[in-house]
């Protein structure tokens, strides 16, 4: 699995957990959708997401990287 699909992954996972939060335990959970939202806005335009530094750190490899090891 490529670092790309395993951040959107954990995007919607973050973004569906606040909801559920946000719910069942208190309304100021949403915050953390509207974290999550900003977060993915801003990395549309600047490129820098605090997150995939931590998943390749794990690991996981770019979709370009992938590319070059199975051509």
């Amino acid at each position: 699995m490529s670092a790309e699909r395993v951040l959107m992954a954990f995007a919607g996972f973050m973004v569906l957990l606040s909801v559920i939060l946000t719910w069942y335990v208190h309304h100021n959970w949403l915050w953390l959708t509207v974290f999550v939202g900003a977060n993915l806005f801003q990395s549309a335009f600047t490129g820098f997401c605090p997150a995939m530094m931590v998943i390749k750190k794990f690991g996981f490899k770019m979709e370009r990287e992938l590319a070059k090891l199975n051509p």
